[in-house]
């Protein structure tokens, strides 16, 4: 039988679940060695969803889809990555964990390790899309 706070606790992952679907986060809890696949969708310059909850620790492989008949790309980091790749010249993003490129119309992946609790950023930097509002933010939890 399960201690009483035990059963408090895992009555609550339920309605917590239901009010991240209900607000649009993406909860990812798992860690462990072998990387979570999450997918994203690129729509009308939007990352669908566009907020995720992942454990520290957590290996995510981020399969994205660009539905626009545009170029996008999907940069994961704090502030200071996302003003780097703002006012950087980077044509293209594949090699670096958490960064690429997603051409109008395919599917690109990528993956990123989430080593320290806090708020990463997800953004997409072709010309505009920024500033436009093409960004999203990924809740780094115990």
């Amino acid at each position: 039988m399960m201690p009483p706070r035990a059963r408090r606790v895992a009555g609550l992952a339920g309605p917590i679940a239901i009010a991240a679907v209900l607000i649009g986060v993406a909860l990812v809890a798992p860690t462990g060695a072998t990387p979570r696949t999450v997918e994203i969708t690129m729509r009308h310059s939007k990352f669908l969803p566009a907020r995720f909850v992942v454990r520290r620790g957590a290996t995510i492989r981020f399969v994205v889809t660009n539905a626009d008949p545009i170029d996008h790309e999907i940069i994961i980091g704090d502030e200071a990555v996302q003003r780097r790749h703002e006012t950087g010249t980077e044509a293209e993003h594949g090699t670096v964990p958490g960064e690429v490129t997603v051409p109008a119309g395919t599917t690109a992946e990528t993956t990123f390790t989430f080593s320290r609790p806090g708020i990463l950023l997800i953004g997409c930097h072709a010309p505009g899309h920024y500033a436009y509002g093409m960004r999203g933010r990924v809740m780094v939890v115990y």
